[in-house]
């Protein structure tokens, strides 16, 4: 590629956007979106857009220090070359060592402009066919009646998949699991624990789920991200795919989780890792035998869209947890190629991502 492509202006702001209820997990919540967005316009008018999504109760991020970064990149941007993007982006993380959810909206903005320079989609980036594919639903954390009432409504949409949240109150979540289970047959059962068991009692919680009939295609970070001995516990001894989430928060991270046969699966989200490193993890999970999870923050329609267009182009994930937009409210939930079943199509996608901000 020969091309002098320079980033003319580069600019960043805060957006705030309401959810229709808190997005409660073991570890905390969101009460509503907010998160830093950057635009890169190049030097022939063309516009790349990327979302940083903080979330303080899981990375320690913070919205001020995100901001900050990320307005120090936009001044670093001026004048450089995107032409070779691979360089360009090596450069912009050693800058954002500690700070990925930065990292994340750098590279989606700049591969966003690249993809709609030559007009093709950001799914092409990563493969050379689209596949569709098709989130589950999370049932976050709350009353009987609250995942009732969830498990009856996108049950009725189309949805196939639920991603029950548990941790805080067992007897209650196995009510909610139960629950999901009755009011949603068809539907494979996640249980996202998000750190809060130990491994002992994560193995008899599934084991009194299962006497009442519930299989569980996957649990999701049983045990604290550092208790590898306890993942490796669970693995052993769960009869279903346990996940790696907040343990793997980086390649070296999964390449210590696989020695150790911790886990049978890693979740991947660009807030983590990056889009780069997302795909250097996509590519070591699976020559070592992992199933693969692509999942969000709390992501607007921007984040939500590039990250699925990821996942349709390697073709490669068993499970897709890419569901935040059905909880936020306005034109921020908006994707083009989403529909209310949670099912992504990019047969008629345009170039980039195809969101503008």
């Amino acid at each position: 590629m020969k091309m002098k492509l320079a980033v003319k202006d580069a600019r960043c702001r805060v957006i705030r956007a309401p959810l229709s209820s808190p997005f409660r997990i073991a570890t905390g919540q969101h009460d509503f979106l907010e998160n830093v967005f950057l635009t890169v316009e190049l030097n022939n008018g063309i516009k790349g857009f990327g979302e940083a999504a903080v979330a303080t109760h899981i990375t320690g991020e913070t919205i001020p220090q995100t901001l900050s970064n990320l307005e120090d990149i936009a001044r670093a941007f001026r004048g450089c070359d995107v032409s070779e993007p691979l360089a360009l982006l090596g450069a912009m993380r050693l800058k954002l060592k500690g700070n990925h959810a930065a990292l994340a909206a750098v590279e989606m903005a700049v591969l966003d402009a690249l993809a709609r320079y030559l007009r093709i989609p950001f799914w092409k980036l990563f493969g050379p066919k689209a596949s569709v594919v098709a989130t589950d639903i999370t049932i976050v954390i709350g009353t009987l009646k609250e995942a009732e009432a969830g498990a009856k409504d996108f049950y009725k949409r189309g949805f196939r998949s639920f991603k029950i949240k548990v941790g805080r109150d067992i007897d209650l979540d196995f009510k909610r699991v139960l629950a999901v289970q009755r009011l949603a047959p068809k539907a494979a059962i996640i249980l996202d624990a998000n750190q809060s068991f130990t491994a002992d009692a994560m193995l008899v919680f599934l084991r009194q789920l299962r006497a009442k009939g519930v299989a569980t295609s996957l649990i999701e970070q049983p045990v604290p991200k550092k208790d590898i001995e306890g993942l490796s516990k669970v693995t052993r001894l769960a009869r279903t795919l346990v996940c790696a989430d907040e343990s793997a928060g980086s390649i070296l991270d999964v390449k210590k989780l696989i020695r150790k046969k911790a886990v049978t699966a890693v979740n991947i989200k660009f807030m983590k890792t990056g889009i780069l490193e997302s795909m250097e993890i996509a590519s070591f999970a699976r020559q070592n035998g992992l199933g693969l999870m692509m999942g969000a923050m709390m992501e607007s329609s921007l984040a939500i869209t590039a990250a699925a267009q990821f996942a349709a182009g390697l073709g490669c994930f068993q499970f897709i947890d890419l569901d935040t937009t059905f909880f936020i409210k306005g034109k921020m939930a908006r994707s083009p190629y989403l529909d209310r079943r949670g099912v992504f199509s990019f047969s008629e996608t345009s170039g980039g991502i195809g969101i503008t901000v």
